[in-house]
């Protein structure tokens, strides 16, 4: 990991003794304090994923890592950003995991942008005359980091709260598009496909678009409806157009033989098309529609 540079910060650092020995903890930076760090879910999540998977090295005799195990020597938190005055939205920090190796001890990247889980929702309208046509809703919006103003995606959100990922969809569902769905009208695609899989690591149920710099993940749902013709065209014209919640997002209707084009620049949408094209093929219980086949 290249030397991380120092600068000055009024906060004071301590130890945080969820590890074994206690990991110092710095800040350069004054806009988060020890106490919202130690409050802020994304930290919490991505401290306590970390410490189980070092404690693998040493439990699991056949751990690539096991004769030589990482740890934590110090965690530096180099900025953080709020929503508002006092919600933490974004941290970034920079933990120095090293290990004992001979001659030389080696270490791992350890530069991190922390923003916590979010949740994405593949919305398929199916006319009831077809066996083939299928519709998809979408949302159009500005997506600043990406230098983009008109950025074509499925609709998602940030979780921020203590609800099932299932109760965050449905009310991003009802921000976005203004479509009241209820939880049990949504099937998490995500944990369907990751069942039974394995893997000893405490990781989320959820899809992690950029793991090599990010601890996002995203939890992929699918709600999927068969209307009569009339009800969708009735629907598209209710749902396409600006909605005025405080985001600049348009919604649309795409016809689903075009998903995977977005998807080539939208990572929740390829995911989201390919898990559930995968789930289809694999006839699982959960998608099976007698049509389709």
């Amino acid at each position: 990991m290249p030397p991380v540079t120092r600068s000055m910060s009024n906060t004071p650092g301590f130890n945080l003794d969820w590890f074994t020995p206690p990991v110092p903890v710095r800040f350069e930076t004054n806009k988060i304090s020890k106490d919202e760090l130690l409050s802020f879910k994304p930290f919490k999540d991505w401290a306590g994923t970390l410490k189980s998977s070092l404690e693998l090295q040493r439990t699991d005799t056949k751990h690539p890592f096991n004769k030589s195990p990482y740890s934590v020597r110090s965690v530096t938190i180099q900025s953080a950003d709020k929503f508002g005055p006092t919600r933490v939205g974004f941290v970034k920090l920079a933990a120095e995991i090293m290990n004992e190796a001979k001659p030389k001890p080696e270490s791992l990247p350890g530069v991190a942008f922390l923003r916590g889980g979010s949740v994405a929702m593949l919305m398929i309208l199916r006319p009831s005359d077809s066996n083939t046509e299928r519709w998809v809703i979408m949302t159009e919006q500005p997506r600043i980091p990406a230098g983009s103003l008109r950025f074509l995606e499925i609709p998602a959100g940030m979780i921020d709260s203590n609800q099932t990922f299932a109760g965050v969809a449905a009310k991003e569902i009802k921000e976005e598009t203004g479509l009241v769905i209820h939880e049990s009208e949504l099937k998490d695609l995500t944990e369907l496909a990751l069942k039974g899989t394995g893997g000893q690591e405490d990781l989320q149920a959820a899809m992690y678009p950029s793991p090599g710099g990010s601890d996002e993940f995203i939890a992929i749902f699918l709600w999927e409806k068969v209307l009569d013709r009339q009800e969708i065209e009735d629907l598209r014209g209710k749902l396409t157009g600006l909605r005025t919640q405080g985001e600049k997002i348009t919604v649309r209707i795409l016809d689903y033989e075009q998903l995977w084009r977005v998807g080539a620049r939208d990572a929740k949408t390829l995911a989201a098309w390919s898990l559930y094209e995968a789930l289809k093929r694999a006839r699982h219980p959960a998608l099976i529609d007698s049509r389709s086949w």
